[in-house]
């Protein structure tokens, strides 16, 4: 048995499929591992009778997780499915199409965390150096690769930050972040003379009909769109030679990494970066062995051998 290829079920997956892709640059991989997740989840739901997902209920919730376990699967593979379907169904109760009071808990116990991606000092030099700043867009695109790498934005405080968040005389952004909070992050020195280089030359050329205090426009002079970054930033990244596939939080892994290499305080990436649990922050402690292995190697007298 399948599940409906034009089902509403298969519809609302596809739809949280594209704002995968497009907002948060999944990659094919990880798009169709969750395709798969969900449509095991789908199929059960028909097999329930129930036809869309306002009728899922903590009922099916269980029933689904029964199923898994009768099908001898690995408990971090359940943990997985029921992560992917906890996601989606977040997603629908974000768009007001479910109650979250329905939304299941992940099982298995804790699943390791994953280290995120970030590039190394070479390949963002490599990738800033891709960009054309003798023309408007060139500038503008090497100016937002700066302000990701230089500051940590999220790509969506990147595409909201305003005329007036910025500070030229004090060399800093104030970023309103997640749930409202709002951070003052210094802006450093060349990041600085690009981004001034790039209100100065660039965005007068790209501003529209209609004004606007956006910082970043994009050719038809309004705000840059977050799947818009993404695009551009794939195309940079191919064009550099970098294999992996990136995307503006990978800039912002990047400069977490760097600071934490370069022997930043913890707590003061946390803020920097606007994470509301040092937990969070923690996991780039985790990138930098290779560093910690090296002095150790070097100063440890346990290290070298006689």
């Amino acid at each position: 048995m399948r599940v409906s290829e034009e089902g509403e079920l298969t519809e609302a997956i596809e739809w949280f499929l594209d704002s995968l892709s497009g907002e948060r640059g999944a990659s094919a991989h990880t798009m169709e591992a969750y395709r798969r997740d969900l449509r095991d989840a789908a199929l059960h739901l028909e097999r329930v009778g129930k036809k869309s997902w306002q009728q899922f209920s903590e009922e099916v919730s269980s029933s689904y997780r029964a199923s898994l376990a009768k099908r001898m699967l690995s408990g971090r593979t359940i943990s997985r499915k029921m992560s992917s379907l906890r996601s989606f169904l977040k997603y629908l109760a974000r768009n007001g199409e479910i109650s979250e009071a329905t939304l299941p808990v992940t099982a298995g116990g804790r699943r390791p965390k994953l280290l995120p991606k970030a590039l190394t000092r070479d390949e963002v030099e490599r990738l800033l150096a891709t960009t054309d700043t003798a023309t408007s867009i060139g500038l503008r695109d090497r100016a937002m690769m700066e302000v990701l790498y230089g500051t940590g934005l999220r790509v969506s405080e990147l595409c909201r930050l305003k005329l007036e968040d910025y500070s030229v005389q004090e060399s800093v952004l104030r970023v309103f972040g997640k749930r409202g909070k709002t951070r003052i992050v210094p802006i450093p020195a060349v990041t600085h003379d690009v981004l001034r280089d790039y209100l100065e030359k660039s965005r007068p050329k790209l501003i529209g009909k209609r004004p606007t205090s956006v910082v970043f426009l994009n050719f038809r002079g309004t705000g840059m769109s977050r799947s818009g970054v993404f695009k551009i930033l794939r195309a940079y990244a191919a064009a550099a030679g970098i294999d992996t596939e990136i995307g503006p939080h990978t800039l912002r892994h990047s400069y977490a990494v760097h600071l934490v290499q370069a022997g930043a305080d913890l707590r003061s990436v946390q803020e920097l970066l606007g994470h509301e649990s040092i937990a969070t922050t923690e996991v780039y402690t985790m990138l930098d062995l290779g560093t910690l292995r090296e002095k150790y190697a070097s100063a440890h007298p346990r290290a070298k051998k006689n």
